[in-house]
This record gives C-alpha cells, sequence and structure tokens, in this order.
C-alpha cells in the first residue's frame, strides 16, 4: 500500500476558536494515523483545557452579547449557504479524509462525502419552512409560541462519520440562532477541520463556531462548563451514559445518539438471494463500524443454513484491501485497538458455542467479515455492540419468538423487515421497539428523523425535528387591548 501524507490543511497546527485560527496554548499534537499502514498522514495541534474555555468563552460572549441569535432568519441562512457552497469547493478533500483517518473505503467516501453539505442545505430548507412562531388563543387575550435558540451548544462527533454527523448537530443549532463549540474525535478531526477553514469563508460573526480536537478528558471539561446550555452527543451508549449524568447534574439540555444492535428478521415469504445483498450491505456498512448497521439476523430455523450459505458466498465476493484502491469495498477497522476489541468478540462468540460459518480472521487493523451461525439472544455477539464487520444469524420458530428476540436488546436504534408483502412489514414494525425500521434494508434516509429508542439515545438528528433539539419554547401571553 502506498501511504500518502495529507497535504490540504492550511491551519494544522492552529486551533479555530471563535471564527479565528488561533495558537493553541500548548504544543501538544494529535497524530492521524492511517490504519491500512499504521503510519501517521497528519499531525494537528490538540487542543487543552484553557485552548477549551477560550472556545466556550467566545460562544458564550457571542450568544449572549453579539448579532448571531439577534439576526433575521435570513441573514442567517445567508451566511449557511455560503458555508455550503465553500464546503462543496473542498469535495475533493472530504472525500481523502475518512479514507486517510479511519480507512474508509475511498469506493464508499467518495459516495458520502457530499452528505455534510447536502445536510446544511436541507436544514436551511427545513428551517425555512419551520414553525418559529405560532398564535394561540389564551383566556383574556393571546398567546405566542416562540421557538428560542437553547444558547451555546457542545457538538462532540465521533470518528466513523464526522463530516455528515458533524454537520448534523451544527446545522440545526446555527440556524436556530445557536453558537457552537464542537470537539471532533482526536481519531478522525480532519474533515471538521476543512470544514472549519470553510467557515471562514462563509463570514461567521466572532465567537459562533468553533472547532477544537481533543481526547475524551478534555472533552469531559466541556460538558461540564456552565456556560454551555446544550450538549449533543454521538458515540458508544457507556460514553453517552457519562455525559447525560454530568448534564443532568446542571439540568443541562442533552441529546444523544448512541449506540445500536439492529435486527434483520427474514419473514418466511420473501425468496433469501431477494435478501442477501442488503443484508450483506448493511452489515459491513463503514466496516462494520455503523451504529444503525444490521448486525443480527434472524431467520426461520428451516432457513437459516440456506441464508448463511448466501452471505458466506456474499461476503466472500467483498473485495478486502487498500483503501484507497477505487475496487476496494472493505477497508481496515479504525485503529489497532478497534481491531482487538473485535477480535475478543469473534473469541467470546467461539468460546460461547456459536458456529463461525465464515471470516473470523483479523490481520493488522483488517479484520475479515464474519458470520456466526446457531447464535442464541443470550450470547456476546448478540447483545453488546461490537462495531465491526461480525454478523450474528439467530435462528427463531415463530414470528412472535423473533418480535421477541428483537426486543430483547437494551438498544432499540434501527431494524428492518425483508419481506414481499408491505402489511407485513407494517405490522412487524410496529411490534418493534427501535427508533427506524424498514423494509428490505431500505434507509435511514435525509429528511426522516434518526435516532432511537432505550439505550440507543435521545432525540432525533437529520429532519426538521431537530431544531426541537436546539431550542427552548417560550409562551407569551398578550392581554386584550381595552376598548378606548
Amino acid at each position: 500500500m502506498t501511504d500518502r501524507s495529507v497535504t490540504f490543511l492550511a491551519h494544522a497546527h492552529k486551533l479555530f476558536i471563535g471564527g479565528e485560527w488561533v495558537e493553541p496554548s500548548t504544543d501538544a499534537r494529535l497524530a492521524v494515523v492511517n490504519p491500512a499502514t499504521s503510519e501517521t498522514v497528519a499531525t494537528i495541534a490538540e487542543a487543552r483545557e484553557k485552548d477549551i474555555d477560550r472556545a466556550v468563552a467566545a460562544a458564550d460572549r457571542a450568544f449572549r452579547e453579539g448579532p448571531w441569535p439577534r439576526m433575521s432568519l435570513e441573514e442567517r441562512l445567508a451566511v449557511l449557504e455560503r458555508w455550503a457552497s465553500a464546503i462543496e469547493a473542498r469535495h475533493e478533500d472530504l472525500v481523502l479524509a475518512p479514507t486517510a483517518q479511519i480507512g474508509l473505503p475511498a469506493s464508499f467516501s467518495r459516495a458520502v462525502a457530499a452528505g455534510a453539505a447536502k445536510s446544511l442545505r436541507d436544514h436551511i430548507a427545513y428551517a425555512r419552512d419551520y414553525r418559529w412562531v405560532e398564535e394561540r388563543p389564551a383566556l383574556g387575550g393571546v398567546a405566542w409560541l416562540r421557538r428560542e435558540p437553547v444558547g451555546v451548544v457542545a457538538a462532540i462527533v465521533p470518528w466513523n462519520y464526522p463530516s455528515l454527523l458533524g454537520m448534523n448537530k451544527m446545522a440545526p443549532a446555527l440556524a436556530a440562532g445557536c453558537t457552537v463549540v464542537v470537539k471532533p474525535s482526536p481519531e478522525a478531526p480532519l474533515d471538521l477541520l476543512v470544514m472549519a477553514e470553510c467557515a471562514v469563508e462563509a463570514g461567521f460573526p466572532d465567537g459562533v463556531l468553533s472547532v477544537v480536537p481533543a481526547g475524551r478528558e478534555v472533552g469531559e471539561r466541556l460538558v461540564r462548563d456552565p456556560r454551555v446550555d446544550k450538549v449533543s452527543f454521538t458515540g458508544s451508549t457507556a460514553a453517552g451514559k457519562r455525559i447525560g449524568a454530568i448534564c443532568m447534574e446542571r439540568v443541562a439540555r442533552v441529546s444523544l445518539e448512541l449506540g445500536g444492535k439492529s435486527a434483520a428478521i427474514v419473514l418466511d415469504d420473501i425468496p433469501i438471494a431477494a435478501a442477501v445483498q442488503g443484508i450483506a450491505a448493511l452489515s459491513t456498512l463503514f466496516n462494520g463500524q455503523a451504529c444503525m448497521g444490521l448486525t443480527r439476523v434472524l431467520v426461520p430455523r428451516d432457513r437459516q443454513d440456506e441464508l448463511v450459505e448466501a452471505l458466506t458466498e456474499a461476503y466472500g465476493a467483498l473485495r478486502i484491501g487498500d483503501p484507497y484502491d477505487p475496487a476496494t469495498q472493505i477497508g481496515p477497522v479504525a485503529s489497532p485497538a478497534q481491531a482487538q476489541r473485535v477480535a475478543g468478540y469473534i473469541a467470546a462468540g467461539k468460546a460461547e458455542g456459536a458456529r463461525l460459518a465464515s471470516g473470523g480472521g483479523v490481520e493488522g487493523c483488517f479484520v475479515t467479515p464474519t458470520i456466526f451461525a446457531d447464535v442464541t439472544n443470550a450470547m456476546t455477539i448478540a447483545r453488546e455492540e461490537i462495531f465491526g464487520p461480525v454478523l450474528a444469524v439467530l435462528p427463531y420458530d415463530t414470528l412472535d419468538e423473533a418480535i421477541a428476540i428483537a426486543n430483547d436488546s437494551p438498544y432499540g436504534l434501527g431494524g428492518a423487515v425483508f419481506t414481499l408483502d408491505r402489511d407485513k412489514a407494517m405490522a412487524v414494525a410496529r411490534r418493534v421497539r427501535t427508533g427506524s425500521m424498514a423494509q428490505n434494508g431500505i434507509g435511514p434516509q435525509a429528511g426522516l428523523p434518526f435516532g432511537g429508542f432505550k439505550q440507543s439515545g435521545i432525540g432525533r438528528e437529520g429532519s426538521p425535528e431537530a431544531f426541537e433539539a436546539y431550542t427552548e419554547l417560550q409562551t407569551v401571553y398578550l392581554a386584550a387591548v381595552p376598548a378606548s
């Protein structure tokens, strides 16, 4: 493999605080490592405690005293439209970033690189149609219901899809009039630093936006800061629980998009050949590192062997290798630590009695897509989020049993039902407690709310409903004016 160092950042050793590229408070640096080659592709400034404090102070001052919350909606949207155009002009850099930092295959990163600008433009359109003010009758007069910006927002973004997931937080918050401090993952900060460079071209007022790559311990300082009115986090359920608990200590607003263990329920009316490609694609999405990926497949017991054979063939056809190669379909997982985590789950599956049907190899950061059959829902690989290309196939005897298995999980993020009958799909979907269910694997999609039940999170993103997470509802009562 040929390593490719990142050259597209103009301010790698500075921090974007309050709309300016500034010197960091220390000489601490974060190494961005390509997991396919183990070579450092970029070294960037790391935010420390003083930098986080400076970013929050700038955001707080901009919200309390600056023009951004006081601009008209159209004035704010004009800035966001300029930002979208600048981001679109950096498309090729946004293609390279996820391949360089987490090994996402270039074929896939090219397809998704436009996601950030599209999300921004979508939220601009949602904002124009959103009901920011509503009049209702009230005793003795009239009431005005107003959606006001929640304040200073801390947006904590994961490493697996930072450009889109970050924009799904920034766009509704900024459109609503909030100021935002973004903390990218230390493993994958490149996308958001590109977008920060684009923000300079957009012309945000001072203090409105900061992007401060930092580790988790410094990120906790951001969450604890009393000047932060709202925390929006995407990541693991364990981290989300801690962030939620910290926020509740001071009753800060919080939204959480967390883990998943989504079940695909295969019904008996669909040919296996019609289901297998969707299952294979959605179980290996982002090299298996997608919270919404299908990681449990529930299949009638007498069809399990047929499904496993077809999935084994589909997995075997996937090309694994250099993520920069356009023909590659599966690249490495994000880091050596992640590879060891996945290897531990594969070992647990074997030890607990699941049948290893295919795959199971781990070499460096590369994990061969793996299928376990004869899995029970009590096994670790059926209950915990693995975040790697490992699929658990669970046989069932009745549809009621399948739905019970699907619901027997602490998670409730996504899911699918594979059937040729739309009425059956709807009937199953209504019985499964999850944020989204898709017939034959279609979804999620832009413009529709994304989020989960149970320990998969609180709140929804990626749709007009996202504005509810970044606004407070104020009711203003106005008395009737007495006749003169």
